[in-house]
């Protein structure tokens, strides 16, 4: 009899440890049933941000390509109607058909936007070999690489100048304050890397972009009273376009009626897929170098400024 009731007593214990073992495995799986929905929708909440995040900086891009397309009509237009007059430059105001009567040196300004990036030391490399230097209107990277490339454009005598820290267009053209506090720490950045306090700027777009969510006559004011200066071009290279242009079609761009100016700004950028605009580089200086009365310099606090917006007007 102890024996039988050994054996019940063996028995119960079993099936309570398998109700025990399935009460567990239903709360697990009652909790698995309701975190897995809440882990996904987090992860859809991200990906759904991110990817309007994405959209926007495509817009801004899309826009920005317009923009530098309808600069670079307007420059091919009016680099047949007239010639810029400089304080102590001998050169007539001329019309198209007219003969230009020119004497001191055309000043070229090579500008690169968005570095550093993985081309900044061959455009560094082929700047030194032809003993010239440009300007480098940066963003904000953190790499240790990309400080070595800031401060390799400073030690060899390159003007480096802020371009924006972020280069999210749908930010820093938010408002005002976004703006000043993007600007404000690339300016903080470029001095803590490099020793050099930077005092010139471009926009995003430039001064005439479409994208700005401000009027741009109050950003220009900011900079104004913050004493940094700003420089759009009137020479683009194109090569941020939507299709890649080969090296031999960015050096026409570039060198197209330069000599017409008195003033040359030239757009070019340092991004990671600028291939054909390093290609292009050494087929643009020696043309340059080889021009008569032509000079390339980087940009100082004596160069003349090239704007599209003056006094919130459209620079005709």
């Amino acid at each position: 009899m102890s024996e039988e009731k050994d054996i019940a007593v063996a028995a119960r214990e079993k099936r309570a440890k398998r109700v025990q073992r399935l009460k567990k495995t239903i709360i697990i799986a009652l909790f698995l049933a309701i975190l897995l929905p809440i882990l996904l929708c987090i992860i859809l909440f991200v990906r759904v941000n991110h990817l309007e995040q994405e959209i926007q900086n495509l817009k801004a891009e899309r826009e920005l390509q317009k923009v530098e397309e309808a600069d670079a009509q307007i420059e091919v237009a009016l680099s047949g109607q007239e010639a810029e007059e400089e304080p102590g430059n001998s050169i007539k105001t001329v019309r198209q058909g007219e003969s230009i009567e020119k004497e001191k040196t055309t000043k070229v300004y090579l500008t690169f936007d968005d570095g550093p990036s993985s081309n900044t030391v061959a455009i560094l490399d082929i700047l030194a070999k032809y003993n010239v230097h440009g300007t480098f209107f940066v963003v904000g990277k953190e790499g240790e690489k990309d400080k070595s490339l800031y401060r390799r454009i400073v030690e060899e005598g390159h003007t480096i100048g802020m371009h924006s820290y972020s280069h999210k267009y749908n930010e820093i053209y938010a408002s005002k304050e976004a703006y000043s506090q993007d600007l404000l720490k690339l300016q903080e950045y470029i001095y803590e890397t490099t020793g050099t306090w930077s005092r010139i700027c471009r926009f995003p777009g430039g001064s005439s972009n479409t994208v700005s969510q401000v009027d741009m006559a109050e950003l220009i004011s900011y900079l104004k009273e913050e004493g940094i200066d700003y420089f759009d071009w009137n020479v683009s290279s194109m090569d941020a376009a939507g299709r890649t242009l080969s090296a031999e079609e960015i050096a026409e761009n570039v060198l197209y009626n330069i000599d017409e100016y008195s003033t040359a700004v030239v757009l070019m950028h340092d991004a990671d897929d600028k291939t054909t605009t390093v290609e292009a580089l050494p087929i643009i200086l020696e043309t340059l170098l080889a021009m008569d009365n032509v000079e390339i310099l980087p940009i100082t606090d004596e160069t003349v400024r090239v704007q599209h917006v003056i006094n919130n007007e459209k620079k005709e």
